[in-house]
C-alpha cells in the first residue's frame, strides 16, 4: 500500500444514525483489499486509532475469510447432473418464476436467478461439495459463500471460527492500544424469529441465535420475521438484542457506502469488468470498507 493510498483510505464519512430507542455514531475502518494469506492487522491498525472504551467493532466476514486463505476457484469444479438441476431447474426457474415470486422475495434477487449464468453449475457443485443437499437447496447466497469480492473465478467460504476470531482480534486490541473494546463479525445473510425462536440458514451463528437450518430456515424465514444480518461471532456476552441492533447500524452504514459490494452484480458493475476476469489489482483499486465502528451516543 502506497502513502497515497493510505492517506485516501483513512478518510473518515462518520455517520449518525438512530433505530428509535438507541443512537449510534458509526465510523467506518477504510483499508485496500485484503489479499489471500494476508494478515487482517490491516484491519486492526487503522482501527486502533479511531476507536474508544466501550465501542462495537463490526467486521464483515468475507475479508476475514480471504486474509484466511479461505478461497475456492469455482473452475476447478466439474458440474454433476446434481448440480446442473440445482442451477438449471430449481433456482433459475423453480424460484426464478414460480416459487420467488410466490413467496415474495426480492423483486432484485428473482431478477438474478432468472438470469443465471452457466457457471452457476460449478457453484451448485461446490456448495454441495462443502455443505451438502440441505444448503445447495437454498436458491442463493448458499451457505454464507461470497460470490463478490473475490478474483476471477473464486469464491470465499465463511471464515473458521468467526467465535475464536472475535476474541483473537479484542485480545489484539487490547494488547496494542489497551482499550476494551467489543469485536463482532457478521454476515449480511438474515436471522429470522418466529415466537422466541431466532434462526438463521448459515451453518454458523452466535449463542441464541439456531443456525446450520440451510433452505428449511430460508423457507420458514418467509413465516417469519427478519430481525438483520446474522452475528457470526462476538468477543463478548452483550443482550442478544442489543447486539442485533449494533449489527443492523453497522449493515446499515455498509448498504449507503459507495462502493459496497453486496452481490457479484454490485462487484461486476462497480469495476466495469467481467465478473470472471476481475483481478486482485482491480479489486485493490478501489476503498474498502471491511469494519464498522458503533459508538453509542
Amino acid at each position: 500500500m502506497n502513502h497515497t493510498q493510505q492517506e485516501s483510505y483513512q478518510k473518515q464519512e462518520c455517520v449518525e444514525y438512530s433505530d428509535g430507542k438507541s443512537s449510534y455514531r458509526l465510523i467506518p475502518v477504510n483499508t485496500g483489499y485484503i489479499k489471500p494469506g494476508e494478515s487482517y492487522d490491516v484491519i486492526i491498525d487503522p482501527a486502533v486509532n479511531l476507536l474508544e472504551d466501550g465501542d462495537f467493532l463490526v467486521i464483515s466476514e468475507t475479508p476475514l475469510a480471504v486474509s484466511q486463505g479461505r478461497l475456492v476457484d469455482e473452475a476447478e469444479f466439474k458440474p454433476s447432473i446434481s448440480a446442473y438441476f440445482l442451477a438449471d431447474i430449481w433456482s433459475k426457474y423453480l424460484w426464478g418464476y414460480i416459487l420467488g415470486p410466490l413467496l415474495g422475495i426480492k423483486k432484485r434477487t428473482i431478477e438474478n436467478l432468472r438470469k443465471l449464468p452457466p457457471e452457476a453449475r460449478s457453484h451448485k457443485e461446490v456448495i454441495l461439495h462443502y455443505y451438502g443437499w440441505k444448503h445447495a437447496l437454498k436458491p442463493a447466497s448458499e451457505a454464507g459463500v461470497d460470490l463478490s469480492n473475490a478474483p476471477g473465478t473464486c469464491v470465499s467460504l465463511l471464515p473458521d471460527d468467526p467465535q475464536g476470531l472475535s476474541e483473537e482480534i479484542k485480545r489484539k486490541i487490547k494488547h496494542i492500544s489497551g482499550k476494551n473494546v467489543t469485536v463482532m463479525v457478521i454476515d449480511t445473510d438474515a436471522t429470522y424469529k418466529i415466537g422466541k425462536t431466532k434462526f438463521t440458514s448459515l451453518p454458523v451463528s452466535i449463542k441464541g441465535v439456531r443456525n446450520n437450518w440451510g433452505v428449511f430456515g430460508y423457507l420458514l424465514g418467509r413465516l417469519g420475521q427478519i430481525i438483520g444480518p446474522t452475528p457470526l461471532g462476538v468477543s463478548k456476552v452483550h443482550n442478544i438484542d442489543e447486539i442485533f441492533q449494533i449489527a443492523i447500524a453497522a449493515e446499515e452504514y455498509q448498504e449507503i457506502h459507495a462502493n459496497n459490494m453486496e452481490t457479484v452484480y454490485d462487484m461486476q458493475k462497480l469495476l466495469e469488468g467481467d465478473v470472471n476476469n476481475i483481478t486482485l489489482d482491480m479489486l485493490d483499486s478501489i476503498t474498502h470498507t471491511p469494519a464498522v465502528i458503533v459508538r453509542k451516543a
